[in-house]
């Protein structure tokens, strides 16, 4: 059975990606699923990789983790950082046709704290009001001062007002009924490089080249860009020879990067990005984890270098909560080292010492990233040798979102990536460990922490840089202290790809040796890529 069913699922693919023809100009990446296209509701892998296609933000992030001007020109603060001015880029249009103005900036903010989701977190603890000036001034007023308020507004973006309000539906939100939630479910409301062509919520996304796009197109840009929902090795394998995919996801086995690396035109590359580790995410309200001597001793009983030498190569041995190439890591935080003998003596502290028996911890690991399971068997048999029994158990990344928004069906240790979600320590920071994350997928800990809460805020109001930077090194021993994760490894993110006929500007910054320290979703931002389709063959 399960064997028809995959062959059904290859022949649907390859149907797909035949249906545009050898000459189409097309790239096509697979990514885990479900992919929210909605910008106030997505903000995982998948889902950022089609927002940053479909919109814009005002200000967009540079290969360094710095921002520079997009939809925005140029802006103003006051002395006190209370009160952002930003002036509009005159002309931009939507898909529509319909200039873009400010209160389309106006519009869009309000919807994402209205609606409270996706990356509404970065921004509700910051912004008391934003107007329109003019038609192309809009101003944003502060509650409280926020030091990286430019870094987090590349996760604003912009949709038009007057498009969405034209497909609500009725729902929660007072006039504004669903706030166009159902409709933007499959379409778009956006002025980026790309458009919705069709979306099958299950199966793909496909997006075709805004010839309007304010910011103008060179030569052998792509007219498709394609995400579609198969992670299976060897239909990468298979749509890679083919020549139907061009730039594979980046949760592949090795042993499938090895054997792509082989195929004609085909090439594999890795690098260590700017904010993305693997966790292991420990349930701190759960019994026996809730207890920080039993954490420890789990942190003890982990072989750090197995994951990142040969589970996944290239990449570094985790050093505390905040990857190592973000701008304020803390680097005086020393890795956790794997020593059966201290994880005894951790364990021994521990109220459940004399109980070991009585609990059999949970850990999900993620049905679309093979690898993991190496590291939950790893696990499972380092623990055993503790006397702590694990139940293993493979989920797709959808059903590990679920689980995490109820405490109780939270397990006690979820295998999962996590990136910043801007180029800086506290956009780590504030994802993983601030309570208002707990519930999400991305804080299976549900530390819930008021300390580290007040610590987080009062980092993020720190308008000097170098004093921010120390507040964030100050977060960070503390969460080491409390060893609410195993920080496992700072991910090489690696991807096989058709350099023989697509030119990828982050595989040649890759080849170079320069860092990449873009934010999720952006290292597939596809105007920027090029492709040579009679190079194909």
């Amino acid at each position: 059975m399960k064997k028809v069913l995959f062959l059904m699922a290859l022949s649907f693919v390859f149907f797909v990606v035949l249906s545009f023809g050898q000459s189409a100009s097309i790239i096509r990446t697979t990514e885990d699923w479900p992919t929210y296209i909605d910008p106030a509701v997505g903000s995982d892998f998948s889902d950022c990789i089609a927002i940053v296609n479909l919109y814009d933000s005002l200000v967009f992030p540079n290969p360094d983790g710095s921002v520079r001007p997009h939809l925005a020109t140029h802006w103003e603060v006051s002395p006190d950082g209370l009160t952002w001015t930003f002036y509009l880029r005159k002309g931009v249009k939507f898909h529509s046709g319909n200039e873009l103005t400010a209160e389309d900036v106006v519009f869009s903010a309000k919807r994402l704290l209205t609606i409270g989701e996706g990356f509404a977190y970065l921004f509700e603890p910051f912004i008391e009001d934003v107007k329109a000036l003019d038609r192309y001034t809009v101003q944003f007023k502060l509650k409280k001062p926020c030091g990286p308020f430019l870094s987090i507004l590349v996760r604003l973006y912009i949709l038009e007002k007057d498009l969405v309000l034209k497909h609500i539906q009725p729902g929660p939100y007072g006039e504004f009924g669903d706030y166009g939630r159902k409709w933007l479910l499959e379409h778009d409301a956006g002025s980026g490089p790309y458009m919705v062509e069709e979306v099958k919520m299950e199966e793909y996304v496909l997006m075709r080249k805004f010839d309007d796009w304010w910011g103008g197109w060179e030569p052998n840009a792509p007219e498709y860009f394609k995400e579609m929902a198969t992670a299976d090795p060897v239909t990468i394998r298979t749509l890679v020879a083919k020549k139907e995919l061009e730039i594979t996801d980046e949760i592949q086995p090795m042993e499938s990067y090895e054997a792509m690396a082989k195929m004609p035109g085909v090439e594999v590359i890795r690098f260590v990005p700017g904010g993305v580790n693997l966790n292991v995410m420990i349930h701190t309200r759960k019994p026996p984890t809730d207890d920080v001597h039993f954490r420890r001793a789990l942190a003890y009983a982990t072989d750090y270098k197995t994951v990142a030498e040969k589970i996944f190569p290239g990449s570094l041995v985790a050093r505390g909560p905040v990857p190592q190439t973000l701008p304020g890591h803390d680097p005086s935080i020393q890795p956790w080292e794997f020593n059966l003998d201290k994880a005894r003596e951790e364990l021994k502290k521990s109220k459940y010492y004399k109980d070991l028996g009585k609990y059999t911890l949970s850990l999900s690991w993620c049905a679309e990233v093979p690898e993991e399971e190496k590291i939950a068997l790893m696990l499972q048999a380092n623990f055993a040798r503790l006397g702590i029994k694990v139940e293993i158990t493979k989920k797709p990344f959808g059903s590990m979102i679920a689980d995490a928004q109820n405490i109780e069906t939270t397990p006690h240790l979820s295998l999962i990536f996590v990136a910043a979600h801007y180029m800086e320590a506290g956009g780590m920071l504030a994802t993983r460990y601030h309570s208002k994350s707990a519930g999400t997928w991305e804080q299976c800990e549900w530390l819930l922490d008021p300390q580290i809460d007040a610590m987080i805020e009062d980092a993020l109001a720190t308008i000097d840089t170098q004093e921010r930077y120390k507040k964030y090194h100050e977060i960070q021993r503390k969460l080491v202290e409390m060893c609410p994760t195993i920080w496992l490894i700072d991910r090489a993110e690696t991807r096989a790809y058709q350099a023989s006929y697509v030119y990828w500007p982050v595989a040649e910054w890759v080849k170079q040796g320069k860092n990449v320290a873009l934010p999720l979703g952006y290292t597939l931002y596809a105007h920027d890529m090029k492709v040579f389709p009679e190079k194909r063959k």
